[in-house]
C-alpha cells in the first residue's frame, strides 16, 4: 500500500515498499547531529519511505533546539521509530525527548532510558525537571505509552527490563535489525493518518525460517564535515587540541621560523576553539590555560626550573577544572586532565628544554671557543635571527646598527646563554663593551709586566747582595 495522502507518485518500488532509512544519534546530540535528523526526517517524507528509524545513543544535547526535531517527528507524514542502542547505550537528556516522541520507540537489552532532565547540558537550568517530566509525559500518551512512567523517566535512569514494565518504551529489540522487521504489520499513527507497515518477508524453511527486511534499509551518515564539526564539539576533544596547538606554537617560537609545527599547532588551537563555541566554556579558563602555557615558555627561555614554571603548572590544573559550565556530565574525566597537564609540563621542563638546545648549541665547540668562529645568516638577524656556525642553528643577536641579511656572513663576539652576539665580517659596530674589554685586557697585561719586573728585581737582589 502506499502512504496516505502521497499516493500516485511516480516510483520503481514496490507499494509500501519504498525504503526504510535509518539515522543515528551517537555521543551528544549537537547542531551537526541535530541538522543530520532534521535531514533525515524532511529526505523520508520528500522521498516517502516506508519508515525512518532513529538510532539513540546519547548522553544529552548541546547548543541544539530539541523542540524542533520533536516538532518534525509530529509533522512526519512517514512512521518514525525511535531505538536506544545498542547494549550499553542510552538516550539520556534532549536524546530521550526524542525517542519519546517518535511514533514507536524500543530499547536495546543492556541499554539504559533517562533521565530527561537536564534537557540541555549547557544550560541545565533552562528548563526545570518538571517542564521535562511535563513535556515526556504528554508525549509519551500522545504515542500510546504510559504518561506516568515517561513523567518518571525525568528523574530517573530505567534497564531496558524496567523501562518496558513502566510503560516508558514500546518494547525491548535486542538489535536494528529486529526492530525493523517487527514493526512489519503494525499500524502507525502519524501526521497523515494511520499507516500500516509492510517491512519483513520471511525465508528458509522449517527450523531455518527467519525474518528479514523486504526492502532496502539505508543509512543517512554525515558528511567528512560535518563528521569533523560533530568530533571537535567533544569536551575532551577540544580541550586536547587547544593545550596541544599552544604548545606547538610555542615550540615554532623557539625556532624562530614558521613552518609545518606552527603550522598544525594553528589549526589545532583553531579546531579547539570551535568546540569551546559550542560548549558551555569559561573563557577565563582559557585564558588561564594559555598563561600556563606562556609561563612554562619562559622558564625554558631562562634554561631551568623557576617561579614560572610553578605558575604554569598551577594554572594549568586550575584552568582545566573549571574549563566548562553547564552540566558535571560536560565535565573532564579525571584521567584526560592527568594527561593533558602532565605530558604538557613533561613538554616544556625536559622535550622543549631538549630540543632547544639541541637546535640552537653544538656539542662539539666550547663558549670560549665560538668567540671568534665565522658562520652565516640563516634568517635576517635584526636584532634577533638565526645563525649557522658550523653546522648547528644558534639564535643570535646583533646590534640594531648593523643588521645582517640571510646569508650573509657573521662573526661571533660573544655567548651569552644560549644566544650568540654576532657581528657583520666587516663594518661590524664596535660598542662601550669592546672598549672596555680591550681597556681591561691592556690594563691586565700591563698588570703582569709591572708584577713579573718586580720579581726579577728581587730575585737578583737575592743573589747578589750590596756589599757592607
Amino acid at each position: 500500500m502506499l502512504l496516505p495522502g502521497v499516493a500516485g507518485a511516480g516510483s520503481d518500488a514496490a507499494p509500501g515498499r519504498r525504503g526504510i532509512s535509518v539515522v543515528q544519534i551517537e555521543g551528544l546530540l549537537d547542531p551537526p547531529t541535530a541538522s543530520l535528523v532534521e535531514d533525515a526526517i524532511e529526505n523520508a517524507n520528500q522521498d516517502r519511505r516506508t519508515m525512518l528509524v532513529i538510532q539513540i545513543d546519547s548522553r544529552g544535547a548541546v547548543d541544539v533546539d530539541v523542540d524542533e526535531i520533536v516538532g518534525m517527528i509530529r509533522r512526519s507524514k512517514v512512521p518514525v521509530v525511535a531505538w536506544a542502542g545498542p547494549s550499553g547505550g542510552a538516550a539520556k537528556g534532549g536524546s530521550l525527548l526524542v525517542l519519546q516522541a517518535a511514533h514507536r520507540a524500543y530499547v536495546a537489552n543492556g541499554a539504559s532510558v533517562g533521565p530527561g532532565a537536564p534537557l540541555n547540558l549547557d544550560e541545565p537550568d533552562a528548563v526545570s525537571t518538571d517542564a521535562v517530566a511535563a513535556e515526556l509525559a504528554r508525549l509519551a500518551e500522545r504515542n500510546g505509552r504510559d504518561p506516568r512512567g515517561a513523567a518518571k523517566s525525568a528523574r530517573n535512569q530505567y534497564s531496558a527490563v524496567l523501562a518496558k514494565q513502566l510503560g516508558v518504551v514500546d518494547g525491548v529489540r535486542p538489535t536494528l535489525g529486529e526492530v525493523v522487521v517487527s514493526m512489519d504489520g503494525k499500524t502507525v499513527e502519524t501526521a497523515a493518518g494511520e499507516v500500516t507497515l509492510d517491512t519483513a518477508k520471511v525465508i528458509g524453511e522449517g527450523r531455518d525460517r527467519r525474518r528479514q527486511p523486504n526492502q532496502e534499509v539505508v543509512f543517512d551518515g554525515m558528511g567528512l564535515g560535518a563528521q569533523l564539526q560533530h568530533a571537535l564539539i567533544r569536551p575532551s576533544v577540544a580541550y586536547l587540541l587547544f593545550v596541544v596547538g599552544l604548545g606547538l606554537i610555542i615550540f615554532e617560537f623557539f625556532a624562530i621560523s614558521i613552518g609545518l609545527v606552527g603550522l598544525a599547532g594553528a589549526l589545532s588551537m583553531v579546531g579547539g576553539c570551535y568546540g569551546f563555541s559550542h560548549l558551555p566554556t569559561n573563557w577565563w579558563a582559557v585564558g588561564l590555560l594559555t598563561l600556563a602555557v606562556v609561563g612554562l615558555s619562559v622558564d625554558v627561555q631562562a634554561g631551568g626550573l623557576g617561579f614560572w614554571t610553578g605558575f604554569g603548572v598551577v594554572a594549568l590544573v586550575v584552568g582545566s577544572w573549571f574549563l566548562y559550565g553547564g552540566s558535571d556530565a560536560l565535565d573532564l574525566p579525571w584521567w584526560v586532565m592527568v594527561l593533558v597537564i602532565g605530558g604538557t609540563v613533561l613538554f616544556f621542563v625536559w622535550g622543549m628544554t631538549a630540543a632547544v638546545r639541541a637546535r640552537f648549541s653544538t656539542p662539539t665547540v666550547g663558549r670560549e671557543g665560538m668567540v671568534g668562529r665565522m658562520g652565516t645568516a640563516e634568517v635576517p638577524i635584526d636584532p634577533d635571527g638565526v645563525a649557522l656556525i658550523d653546522g648547528a642553528r644558534w639564535r643570535a643577536r646583533t646590534n640594531r646598527a648593523t643588521p645582517i641579511g640571510t646569508g650573509d656572513p657573521v662573526r661571533v663576539v660573544e655567548v651569552a646563554g644560549l644566544v650568540l652576539e654576532v657581528e657583520p665580517e666587516e663594518g661590524g659596530a664596535k660598542d662601550h663593551r669592546e672598549e672596555y674589554r680591550e681597556k681591561k685586557r691592556l690594563a691586565q697585561e700591563a698588570k703582569e709586566r709591572a708584577a713579573a719586573e718586580r720579581a726579577a728585581a728581587q730575585h737578583e737582589l737575592e743573589d747578589d747582595p750590596p756589599p757592607p
